[in-house]
């Protein structure tokens, strides 16, 4: 019999997390939350693969990457939103269906344009299931146990990101990039008949007369859309005009947005939040840290299989030290940032993977994996597990408990944006274009060069951090604020947090 009971968030006895049922539940979301994270583990991976494949140039690479970006960046906080007024359980479904149809189209596109539009839509998938996931979790389980089964979400789709380089290396070199599309259909169909005979719906009975923002989600993605397409085209080698008009566009349509927001009565992103120093400031701080790892981990697995000669196997597995370390570390930074405030973690922290990427200087065509490529993701990886769960909690600290949901959104929509725009514009930045990301030479020059501006950015941050976030300013809340649990959201490679359910 399927799940049809409703729960309302925070009401109710809740589902055991020690029932079968609560154990099916919890199956249910690690393997939708899983499946995105798989997909976007290995597809920075198979960049080069695809593109002998396809006979594809960089720029329609990285819009391989951008166009599933853009989607889920511009509609992930309207996903959230839609989860609260028509169900999470119904949301969720809808979102993995979505998912694992785009996922065949881009598993079976026959040339680069096919594959870029299905990636389009898997974004809007990802928009869908990803808030939706956790939300489950915090609304449908007993209020004794979602502390646990937050921890155990986290943790399994940890392993998840954990085995992607793995099997996303096997299926590349194996039965072919494809795969790494295809394989999510199959999960998205267990996934489907666990949801439907198991979960039980949930939504906020308060949001059913909140509107949803269409003009702002539509306006927010023709500027991420324009500003992109204008960067990709130059890095590609287009026209003035034909990246003029777009980067024109994009940015009128940017705007035209903050313009909406502002007047709106219930906006996509609300100007208002942004009246806390501390919270700009730790978003400021958001968009330097995941430009800087998407740039890095984006440029990594090429230099790794152009200039080095690596299959994609052992592409993919040579950050692995980041995730196990993420895995290992980032709880006990958050504890330590309770202990002594935030401050210091966010300004060493930021600072080690700074070194971390400089480290990665010495990763050339000769380069030893244990002596070069081992140490400099070692350091980035201990660099990253010290700041991103302060990180994270500082941000649902700046502002009040009610909107900690709504915080914590727009902090994983400017992560998103940040990889976006860095994929964009960092080919450009350091003279890869063309077909030069198949040159051994050519890419290992740009890619030191892209290693000195990933630094820059980790620096800025822990600047940032120094300057903008007060201990006094922060501590009273600290303690109080939901603690983070993390895992690695994969869009670009990059790990992200989730603490809290997304609106």
């Amino acid at each position: 019999m399927a799940a049809t009971e409703q729960l309302a968030p925070g009401t109710g006895p809740g589902v055991r997390l020690s029932s079968a049922r609560g154990r099916w539940i919890l199956a249910c979301v690690v393997l939708a939350s899983g499946m995105a994270m798989l997909d976007g583990t290995v597809v920075n991976v198979a960049l080069p693969t695809m593109g002998r494949d396809l006979g594809a140039s960089l720029s329609a690479l990285q819009w391989v990457v951008n166009a599933y970006m853009l989607t889920l960046s511009a509609l992930l906080l309207w996903g959230g939103a839609m989860g609260d007024r028509i169900g999470r359980r119904r949301t969720l479904v809808l979102g993995v269906a979505w998912f694992a149809v785009a996922s065949a189209l881009c598993g079976l596109a026959p040339e680069e344009g096919t594959l870029i539009a299905a990636r389009a839509l898997q974004g809007v998938g990802g928009a869908l299931l990803t808030p939706g996931s956790l939300a489950l979790v915090r609304s449908v389980f007993h209020p004794d146990d979602q502390a646990r089964a937050v921890g155990a979400w986290s943790g399994l789709t940890g392993v998840a990101g954990a085995l992607g380089p793995f099997l996303g290396g096997w299926l590349i070199d194996g039965p072919g990039w494809r795969w790494i599309f295809l394989i999510n259909v199959p999960i998205a169909a267990l996934v489907l008949v666990i949801a439907v005979r198991y979960v039980p719906e949930s939504r906020d009975a308060g949001a059913a007369d909140a509107p949803f923002d269409r003009l702002g989600a539509v306006l927010a993605a023709l500027c991420l859309a324009g500003v992109s397409y204008a960067l990709i085209g130059s890095s590609g080698g287009a026209s003035a005009v034909s990246t003029g008009l777009p980067a024109v566009a994009g940015v009128a349509a940017g705007a035209a947005f903050l313009l909406v927001e502002r007047r709106r009565a219930a906006p996509m992103l609300p100007p208002s939040l942004f009246a806390s120093r501390l919270f700009s400031a730790t978003n400021a701080m958001t968009l330097c840290l995941y430009a800087g790892i998407g740039g890095i981990l984006f440029l990594l697995p090429v230099q790794l299989q152009v200039a080095l000669g690596y299959d994609a196997l052992q592409a993919g597995t040579a950050t692995l030290p980041v995730t196990a370390l993420m895995l290992l570390l980032s709880a006990r930074a958050g504890d330590l940032a309770r202990r002594v405030g935030p401050t210091p973690p966010l300004v060493v922290g930021p600072l080690i993977a700074a070194c971390g990427v400089l480290l990665m200087l010495r990763i050339g065509p000769d380069a030893s994996y244990v002596a070069d490529v081992l140490p400099a993701v070692t350091v980035l990886g201990l660099g990253m597990s010290l700041f991103v769960a302060p990180l994270t909690a500082t941000v649902l600290a700046s502002v009040d408990p009610e909107h900690a949901g709504l915080a914590s959104g727009v902090n994983n929509t400017a992560a998103r944006v940040a990889q976006l725009l860095v994929v964009a514009a960092l080919p450009l930045a350091v003279g890869l274009s063309g077909e030069a990301y198949a040159r051994p030479d050519a890419v290992n020059t740009s890619f030191h060069r892209a290693a000195y501006g990933c630094a820059l950015l980790f620096v800025l941050a822990a600047v940032t951090a120094a300057v903008f976030v007060r201990p006094r300013h922060v501590r009273p809340r600290l303690a109080d604020a939901p603690k983070p649990q993390c895992r690695s959201h994969l869009g670009v490679g990059a790990p992200a947090l989730e603490p809290g359910d997304r609106r």
